[in-house]
């Protein structure tokens, strides 16, 4: 039978333990709980702020300072500051030059538009900026746009800018960035268009590949130590830190005289600089970045598209991806957090169960923030997922199956025992199948008790007292035998039989049940003056009783007929047990044990004399014990 229960307690572990980790598992690849994932995912970049500094890439911002330089020039005609400033970037020593601005038309070409008189000036304003395009190593950007019927098309640089480049449109990156569903920008696409007539490289990525000095051109590259395929594939930007984080030097700083003696300046060195738009509210280009989800305590900030380009160029460049585990590593933990988390389920309380998940849920999230510190993403939601479903498959078992069968046990035995000895038992043994009922050998001490002169009493009394005081005995002879967690097996007319070490064992029932007996016997007393109180004047006999205490080995099942049935106890031991507690008239001992019952118990109880005696059905004599009342 045991065997039996622990086929079926395996049964039961597996049953939740893959159920849980196969529905947790499929949410999380079917894109069930990345809305979770993202939270968890924004939530760790506040938490850690800046993560790094950035090594390979810098900003050359038009910010606020630069628009109050240049204030009287529209944005249109910036060319030669544009140039200026360029030349002072590789003068600097920066290794790449990204032109952030999406321009259709050069100033020398709107001015013919205009049909001016043409002018040295109108032919040459241009010149100083196509001399730094045509020296290499800049990068202008481009654009992927949807007209209003949803065609797809090419904002590029003017022909005669983009014709200076030593790779043409070759030397053109598209500065889309792709948000996911919920606005937020976390990946980027290293290449946008496949066809080789087109420019179809990512603007961050073009900047990468020449910083890493790879050919564009090519199939596939190696940047930061990963290989980049040309194709239509999405990477997660290694941010380093929220807006700001990327060095940065405004490029009013760069028009001045003497800039390249400037620290910001010489810093740029052997970096790819990003000459973008910052801080000026009319130019700028924002997106919402893990930085911006809204959290309490957190400031949720933008970032300029530039910015995140440089993420992207830094991510590129260092191959720090973040980046999720493999599947099998996946499929594994999960599987691991539903069997650990169904374990421990299914062997605990609901409460106790509740709490235990909600602790590893914790742990599962700290483990989640600790390892993003090294750009690894752990499915954060699917191992939580797994544990809550392992308690709610875990609790859908008890209340169809478990509790069941618990509210059995607490019916079979609590009208018998005390709460506490139910408790004990559903704890100890489990479910009500558990219990072997068809028959177990088990050791207890077994307790006879009844009242002396009980016929004479009942035939001075009317029905209804009788009744009324067996009742109120009765409640008060219980409580020493619950109190010392006996089970009160049965009531016969007067006599209480009970028994101690069944269904819950423990190895000190014998000292159990002679306390018990000391208890009712004080009840007794107690009793007495009740029943004085209650019928004077009826010549009743004084109340007493007898107790009887023997210890061995018993058969414990549930006994009876298909249609009514009881767990009970039968053997030697009880019949010797009813023998002495009819021995006590006999011996005047108010509670009469066996030796062994007072052996097994030890010296703990106070013991008075002592008789060998023949009881009924038994050739070998017994050796008993006087238990003497508490002082």
């Amino acid at each position: 039978m045991k065997r039996g229960a622990a086929l079926r307690r395996v049964q039961r572990f597996l049953a939740v333990a893959l159920v849980s980790a196969l529905v947790a598992g499929a949410a999380h690849w079917q894109g069930l709980t990345s809305g979770f994932d993202d939270f968890y995912y924004d939530a760790w970049h506040h938490l850690a702020g800046k993560r790094r500094d950035a090594q390979h890439v810098a900003i050359a911002s038009v910010d606020d300072d630069t628009f109050l330089k240049l204030k009287d020039d529209p944005l249109a005609f910036w060319q030669p500051h544009f140039a200026q400033a360029m030349k002072v970037l590789e003068d600097a020593g920066a290794k790449v030059i990204g032109l952030d601005f999406v321009y259709a038309t050069s100033a020398e070409t709107w001015l013919k538009r205009l049909d001016l008189p043409d002018t040295q000036v109108s032919r040459t304003y241009d010149s100083a900026f196509r001399e730094r395009l045509a020296a290499g190593g800049k990068v202008l950007v481009g654009h992927l746009i949807q007209n209003s019927r949803g065609d797809s098309q090419l904002v590029l640089p003017p022909p005669e800018h983009y014709y200076l480049l030593p790779g043409q449109l070759g030397d053109v990156g598209l500065a889309n960035l792709f948000p996911d569903p919920d606005s937020i920008v976390r990946r980027f696409f290293p290449v946008l268009l496949t066809e080789p007539n087109l420019p179809g490289i990512g603007f961050s990525t073009q900047l990468a590949l020449r910083a890493a000095g790879q050919d564009a051109t090519a199939a596939s590259w190696q940047i930061g130590g990963e290989s980049v395929p040309r194709a239509l594939s999405s990477r997660t930007i290694g941010f380093v830190g929220p807006s700001d984080t990327i060095p940065r030097v405004s490029m009013a700083r760069l028009l001045d005289p003497g800039a390249l003696s400037l620290p910001e300046v010489k810093a740029l060195a052997g970096r790819v600089v990003i000459i973008t738009a910052h801080d000026s509210s009319s130019l700028q280009d924002t997106h919402l970045t893990p930085y911006s989800r809204g959290l309490i305590g957190f400031e949720r900030t933008q970032m300029t598209g530039g910015e995140v380009h440089a993420n992207i160029v830094e991510t590129l460049l260092s191959g720090r991806y973040p980046r999720e585990f493999p599947a099998p590593a996946i499929a594994l933990a999960i599987l691991a957090t539903a069997a650990l988390a169904s374990w421990l389920f299914l062997r605990r309380h609901p409460l106790s169960a509740g709490l235990i998940g909600l602790g590893l849920a914790l742990l599962i999230t700290l483990l989640s923030y600790l390892s993003f510190g090294h750009d690894r993403i752990v499915p954060t939601s699917a191992m939580q997922a797994a544990i809550l479903l392992a308690f709610l498959l875990s609790l859908a078992l008890r209340l169809t199956g478990e509790e069941r069968a618990r509210r059995n046990l607490r019916n079979m035995f609590g009208s018998y025992v005390s709460a506490e000895v139910v408790d004990l038992l559903i704890a100890n043994r489990g479910d009500g199948d558990r219990i072997d009922l068809k028959g177990e050998e088990m050791t207890v001490t077994v307790l006879f008790s009844d009242i002396r002169s009980f016929t004479t009493i009942s035939e001075k009394l009317s029905a209804h007292e009788v009744v009324e005081m067996l009742n109120t005995y009765f409640a008060r002879a219980c409580e020493p035998i619950l109190a010392e967690r006996g089970n009160v097996n049965k009531y016969i007319g007067d006599a209480v039989m009970a028994m101690f070490g069944s269904p819950v064992a423990y190895p000190d029932h014998a000292l159990r049940a002679l306390r018990a007996a000391q208890g009712m016997h004080e009840a007794a007393l107690h009793f007495r003056g009740w029943m004085q109180e209650r019928f004077p004047d009826r010549g009743l006999p004084e109340f007493a009783i007898g107790i009887g205490l023997h210890t061995g080995t018993v058969i414990s099942g549930n006994i009876g007929t298909e249609k009514r049935r009881e767990y009970t106890i039968i053997g030697d031991t009880v019949n010797i047990a009813s023998r002495l507690e009819g021995l006590t008239k006999e011996l005047g001992w108010p509670i009469v044990a066996s030796r062994t019952t007072v052996t097994a118990a030890g010296a703990a109880v106070a013991t008075g004399g002592t008789s060998n005696v023949t009881v009924k059905g038994r050739s070998e004599p017994v050796e008993v014990v006087e238990i003497l009342p508490r002082g």
